[in-house]
């Protein structure tokens, strides 16, 4: 049986690893500001160890995050850091709860058909970049619903946005420091990838991050595909914890049909304030 507790803590010092190898850190009071060097934007998260905090603290963040022209944004566990939530909503942040999950040793799943969902490699950079233009349509229409945007929206966002390969996103999936997966309609795979995911490993823990699959194409199980062979991958290579947080409780199912079981409570807090003076 995993130790909650325990287990919490090892996904606090993951959360604090993960981003500093691609971003500048700074200290501010009981948090640490993230500020990425390329790529997608990072967050503030509580400093190890950090307990208190008051909306002055929260205020003195999000004025830095708009100094420096990057959302203003911070991240936290509820259950690790429960004194946050009250200083983030009275400094004005909106906060969104998202389910945390973990992989219990006792659910393992099946490694999917690798001709529908498989682990992708340098040689793979057509299905990658089709499966960042489909996880993009995917996030950008959230939920589970079926939608409207499929193969012709994939190709269009993929010459627009996706057309030149991701020279550092190759370089860490070539390395491992990042595992990308993609899937593929099962009756028609020559249409290409339809959704992806990845996770980053480090040391013995890793997070599962950014499953989606193109809205038109929802409701097959193809998310729940994806998730198991980035799981499966995982657990091969030596992770012994796996973990992931979904956007609402209607996509945590997909990952519980794999496995996953909720352990606490991801938060993620957002502003649009102009600075304000807090010395």
């Amino acid at each position: 049986m995993i130790e909650v507790t325990d287990l919490l803590d090892r996904l606090e010092r993951y959360y604090d690893v993960v981003p500093r190898s691609r971003a500048d850190v700074e200290k501010l009071g009981p948090f640490t500001l993230f500020v990425a060097r390329a790529g997608w934007p990072y967050y503030a998260r509580p400093r190890l160890g950090a307990s208190d905090f008051t909306a002055d603290d929260v205020r003195r963040v999000l004025d830095r995050q708009c100094t420096l022209g990057v959302p203003q944004s911070v991240e936290w566990v509820h259950e690790t850091t429960p004194g946050l939530l009250a200083a983030a909503e009275e400094a004005g942040m909106s906060v969104q709860h998202c389910p945390l999950l973990v992989l219990y040793p006792d659910q393992l799943p099946e490694r999917p058909d690798p001709e529908v969902a498989r682990i992708l490699g340098p040689e793979d950079d057509v299905a990658l970049r089709q499966s960042r233009a489909a996880v993009s349509l995917g996030f950008r229409d959230p939920g589970t619903d079926v939608g409207e945007e499929g193969i012709a929206e994939r190709d269009a966002l993929l010459a627009a946005e996706f057309a030149e390969p991701d020279v550092a996103l190759d370089e860490r999936i070539a390395d491992g420091s990042f595992r990308a997966a993609a899937a593929w309609l099962v009756e028609a795979p020559a249409l290409g990838a339809v959704g992806g995911g990845g996770h980053t490993p480090v040391d013995d823990v890793t997070e599962i991050t950014g499953v989606a699959v193109l809205p038109r194409f929802r409701r097959r199980g193809l998310g729940a595909l994806i998730t198991a062979a980035l799981a499966g991958d995982a657990l091969e290579s030596g992770v012994d914890v796996v973990f992931c947080s979904a956007e609402s409780v209607d996509v945590a199912r997909v990952y519980q049909r794999v496995g996953f079981r909720r352990v606490g409570t991801a938060c993620i807090g957002e502003a649009k304030l102009l600075p304000t003076s807090t010395e």
